[in-house]
Order: structure tokens, then sequence, then C-alpha cells
């Protein structure tokens, strides 16, 4: 009875195994991940007529969305190794995007300084930044932003934060401002030359050359205006600069924390510019940052470095950015 009852358990199992086997033959995963991808197109369609999107958007969003592999590969891909500051200096300011850096703010100096005068943002910073962003326009990403959204809401690791974006992705387009087929950017859904992401779009794009669209793809006036109304809009001073590298020898204060303190303060603490000169006489208020693997050198930041930290979080990136404004020759 026993041997029966194990004979009849095992034949189930077989069985089982290749109904299994024959479902997914002739049913592949790949036709559930549409499935699946195809059902993200239809809530985000659903969301974004309430949200006012018209029917023509949305349809042309239904038919050109496509699920893109290579988005879930980048979006998963871990670094192999953390690159030192100096490393990464070294790759992003490099001597060849200095020149360019100097040749690109006489070329468009008087632009430059139009905006400058309007926003209250040095004309170097918004150089630097597009240099550091996008090589001065010219490496934007040639991702679809709407599909590569739409694969990342679907992939599911920020949900909401991608399905906001791409909300707004729709929305940009809805108001005429670029086609779906035109909206390219990176894999993460940054845009144009100064890499907004599409909240950053509505909340910061700007019309400068009044066409009616708010084009930071192709008008350098509207990026170079968009890039400085961001850094106006969260506390940006052109009184000031962003900092300096200084030489801290055997400091063993207060590093790396948010609190301000005047120059004179870490002065008195044996902190010296880079040069090993006395730090300037003015009042400005810094605080130190000690990038990994620094020992006897760090930056005594201003304020103007929380607004770059604002554009994009990493230090190394508004460090990048402000050594790069400090090759740039402005000059009157």
């Amino acid at each position: 009875m026993f041997l029966l009852k194990g004979v009849i358990m095992n034949f189930l199992n077989l069985l089982k195994f290749l109904l299994f086997m024959i479902f997914i033959f002739l049913f592949p995963i790949s036709s559930f991940a549409k499935a699946n991808f195809n059902e993200i197109v239809q809530q985000v369609s659903k969301e974004a007529e309430q949200k006012g999107i018209s029917s023509k958007i949305i349809n042309e969003f239904k038919n050109k969305t496509k699920f893109i592999k290579r988005v879930v590969e980048l979006d998963k891909s871990q670094p192999e190794f953390k690159l030192t500051l100096d490393q990464y200096l070294n790759r992003v300011v490099t001597a060849n995007r200095i020149k360019k850096a100097n040749q690109k703010y006489k070329e468009n100096k008087n632009l430059l300084t139009q905006i400058s005068k309007h926003y209250g943002v040095q004309p170097r910073f918004i150089v630097a930044l597009w240099g550091i962003e996008t090589d001065f326009g010219r490496l934007t990403g040639g991702f679809s932003v709407i599909s590569a959204l739409t694969t990342l809401v679907y992939d599911g690791r920020r949900y909401d934060y991608f399905k906001k974006e791409l909300i707004n992705s729709l929305k940009i387009v809805n108001e005429g401002h670029i086609t779906i087929n035109k909206m390219t950017g990176s894999w993460a859904g940054a845009m144009g030359q100064c890499q907004f992401m599409p909240s950053s779009f509505i909340n910061y794009a700007t019309d400068w050359d009044k066409d009616g669209t708010k084009n930071i793809w192709t008008s350098k006036s509207d990026v170079f205006a968009s890039a400085a109304n961001y850094l106006k809009r969260v506390g940006w001073s052109d009184k000031i600069t962003w900092g300096r590298k200084v030489f801290i020898g055997n400091y063993k204060g207060k590093i790396n924390v948010k609190k301000y303190y005047l120059l004179s303060y870490w002065a008195s603490k044996g902190i010296l510019k880079a040069d090993k000169e006395k730090l300037p006489n003015a009042r400005l208020k810094a605080r130190l940052i000690i990038p990994d693997g620094y020992k006897n050198y760090g930056y005594l930041v201003y304020k103007n470095f929380d607004s770059l930290l604002n554009w994009n979080r990493s230090n190394y990136f508004a460090i990048a950015v402000g050594t790069l404004s400090d090759y740039i020759k402005e000059k009157k």
C-alpha cells in the first residue's frame, strides 16, 4: 500500500513538472514581463488622464513606450570600486575640459553676462555645471526619457519616485515644450544639456529666448537661464564663491558637519590655504570637508556649496564644479 502511494506521488510530481515545462514553453517569461509592463503603461495612462494630459499625448505614450532592458541593467549595476576624489577630479576636470570651458565662456560671454545679471549667478559656475553635466551639451544621453522612466516604474525599485517623474515628463510634452520622440536623456530620466529630471524642469526650466518653449535640449539661452534660475532659487549668492582647498595639517576638530564658522575660527585652528599661506581676512563663514583618503588637505566650503549639493548630492560633483569654475577666467 505504501509502495503504491509512493509510486502515485512520484507520478503526480513528474506530471506537475512536465505541465510546468510545457507552460513555460508555450508562454515564455518574457511575454509575462511584457504583459506586466503594458499594465504599468495602462495604469500611468489613467493617472495621466486624471492629471489633465490630453488623449492625444496619452495615446502616443501608449503606442511609443517600450521596455528598455539596458535601463534595468544600468539601474542594478554597481561600480566595482569607488574612485577617490583625486581620481574623480582627474577624470572630469581635465586639461581639455578646462580649455573648452574657457572657449565656451568666450563664445557665449554676452549671453552669459545678461543671464548672470538677471539671476545673480556668476557665469563661470553656469559654464562649469554645463561642462561637468554634459561636456557642454555633447553628452546628453540617448535614451527615450518616457520609455526609460516607464521601465524604471515597472522595475519597481523606486516606484513612487519614478512614477512621479514619468507623469511630470508627460506634463512637459503636454505643454508643448518637446515631443515624446525628441525627449531624450540619461537612463535615469535626466534631460537635456543641464540634465534636469522632469520635476526640476517643471520647477526651474526657463524660456529665456521667448520662443514659447523651455528648450533645455538645443537652446543654449534656455539651458543657461534654467541652470542659473535653479541655483538662485535654492539659495545661491553671487557675493561669494563656492569654497577652497586648504591645508589642515594635524587638525583633529570638527569636520563634515553642516555648521558654518567664520574663516577666522578656522585660521585659529591652524588651517591654511592649500599653498600654506594664511586664509583671507574676510567675514566669510565656511564648513570643513575632508574627503575619504585625504590626510593633510581638505576643503573649506561656503554656503553656495550647499546649492551645488541641492543640484547633485555628491560632494565629489560639487567640488568638481567648483574646481572647474576656478579655472575659468572671467574678463570684464
